[in-house]
């Protein structure tokens, strides 16, 4: 994966020039608030390939909100679909009050960029390569059979890569009742219709981070499958044992 590197640096300019009121980097100082570190721009072509981890570190963990964004109230954006159907940066402020409680519903009926078949016996859940991945996860807000808010992603990248994040920020909210900003941003290459990966950022708003705060990059693949991120079609590869 060593195109990798290529789209994170294209993704860094296109972070710096067209999200500049979403996005502001910070220096990696961990004993100080998120909200009075010192604005720097991170050399995300750092990020090494993926080597067996199904998430990376970013910026030592720091994530990159405004000052302005630390509000304690729910809000919740979505960005429209592009041109060729795919999602862009999903950013919540979750609270306790709009966690919902119950059952999901299906959401069969959407079918995200680059959804593909694909079933292998060693995956597990029926065997299905594929997952409509929430950026902003059920479990938080609620939102459900949304386009805007679902991308394919592997099974490994959904349960090993996001949920555990997901869960930790579900869990400090419901055990605190604090605020927490969410940001997930899709890496896309070029015109390809799945995304590489996710950025993950997460921030407690009342205590500016010192609580709960993450910035990570979660790979969006398969081991023991090899994937056509321009279309979706994946193959068995050639090393899976």
């Amino acid at each position: 994966m060593r195109t990798i590197r290529k789209f994170l640096s294209f993704i860094t300019i296109v972070i710096l020039l067209g999200l500049a009121g979403w996005f502001l980097w910070n220096n990696d100082h961990s004993d100080q608030p998120v909200s009075e570190q010192i604005e720097q721009t991170y050399d995300i072509e750092q990020l090494p390939d993926y080597s067996g981890d199904p998430a990376v570190e970013i910026n030592g963990g720091i994530p990159a909100f405004a000052e302005e964004e630390f509000k304690a109230e729910f809000y919740q954006k979505l960005s429209d679909l592009d041109g060729k159907g795919r999602c862009g940066v999903a950013f919540v402020c979750v609270d306790k009050q709009h966690m919902p409680e119950g059952e999901r519903e299906e959401i069969d009926t959407i079918k995200p960029s680059g959804w593909a078949g694909g079933k292998y016996d060693f995956i597990d859940n029926g065997g299905f390569l594929f997952n409509r991945c929430h950026l902003i996860g059920w479990q938080l807000t609620g939102i459900n059979a949304e386009e805007r808010n679902l991308i394919t992603g592997t099974r490994y990248f959904n349960v090993e890569g996001m949920l555990p994040y997901e869960n930790r920020v579900a869990h400090y909210v419901r055990r605190t009742g604090n605020h927490v900003l969410y940001r997930v941003t899709p890496i896309f290459i070029g015109n390809e219709l799945v995304c590489r990966g996710v950025q993950l950022e997460a921030a407690s708003v009342e205590d500016k981070g010192e609580g709960l705060r993450f910035n990570v990059f979660c790979y969006n693949v398969q081991p023991g499958v090899e994937i056509d991120y321009r279309t979706g079609e994946n193959w068995l590869a050639d090393n899976h044992q």
